[in-house]
């Protein structure tokens, strides 16, 4: 349960949600924590307690090992099998990209971009090469490990800069004047406060972010065919706990901090962290860590 819990949450919570979605918390504040809150009670308790379950059933019993085999062999459809692979050999290489070049970001301050990417790639091919995925669930699990210690460590550190807690939070409140005209117009109310009611910002935070991502989990194949892995519905039910600890250690501390970098870059640089990342929300998170941590090492 443990290893299935961490693998189901590292392929869920990659780069895209701690770089890419981190930013977005920069850009629209702690309102984005509703998106963990989605994510586990749709992307972890339904999906394992009802998707999983009939998943894990009906996957032994048809003897699949892959999704696309799932649905084929489901609905008796070699047809249905084809088309499901194509869109998943078509489709995933887009994420994983996306994925690769943003851990490669994220290493940009200690090494060459090029090298960071041609190394994640050949290291990930390798294990899923090697050790299918069994190999790459045991993989997921130690990785998991390591970003719930690393994103706790973040945690402390940045909050140990800022002066604490309640110090940090006062200071983000209080900077809900410098939100940028543009993003004020359109309902921006500063971090700390949800967008103004049926204004753009609110919709883009509640459907596109909020509800598309925290429900687009059910539909995600790679983390589908992970529930086919475990022996029984009991196991399930204990990996519940684990996957929503993971959750919460992950993305909601990526976002808090996100949001928290407006702090962080105002004091030093003089901008929020949209503008010191020059208007790109994907590079705030890993311009925070590479310019921060020199400092918060000494913590």
């Amino acid at each position: 349960p443990f290893v299935m819990a961490m693998s189901y949450g590292a392929a869920c919570i990659s780069t895209s949600a701690i770089s890419g979605f981190g930013g977005m918390a920069a850009k629209f504040g702690l309102g984005l924590l509703w998106l963990p809150f989605m994510n586990i009670a749709v992307g972890i308790l339904i999906a394992f307690l009802c998707f999983g379950r009939r998943t894990r059933r009906i996957g032994q019993e048809l003897n699949a090992n892959t999704f696309p085999e799932f649905l084929g062999l489901r609905y008796q459809s070699p047809q249905l099998q084809w088309f499901i692979a194509m869109l998943i050999f078509i489709f995933m290489p887009l994420y994983s990209s996306a994925v690769l070049i943003g851990g490669a970001r994220v290493l940009e301050g200690v090494m060459n971009f090029d090298v960071a990417l041609i190394a994640f790639a050949v290291i990930i091919a390798f294990y899923v090469v090697v050790g299918g995925l069994k190999g790459v669930m045991y993989v997921d699990a130690f990785m998991g490990v390591i970003m719930v210690v690393g994103m706790v460590a973040l945690l402390v550190t940045t909050y140990a800069e800022l002066g604490g807690f309640l110090g940090a939070h006062r200071e983000l409140t209080s900077m809900a004047h410098l939100v940028p005209a543009d993003l004020q117009a359109k309902g921006h109310a500063g971090w700390t406060r949800m967008p103004v009611f049926g204004k753009e910002c609110w919709w883009m935070l509640v459907t596109s972010l909020m509800a598309g991502v925290g429900i687009g989990a059910l539909a995600q194949p790679q983390l589908a065919v992970r529930f086919m892995t475990v022996k029984s519905g009991k196991q399930l039910n204990r990996a519940v706990l684990v996957g929503s600890v993971f959750i919460l250690l992950t993305a909601g501390v990526a976002y808090v901090i996100g949001a928290l970098s407006n702090v962080w870059f105002y004091r030093n640089v003089g901008k929020i962290a949209l503008d010191a990342a020059g208007g790109n929300a994907d590079v705030v998170m890993p311009l925070f860590i590479q310019s921060s941590m020199p400092r918060m090492f000494y913590y």
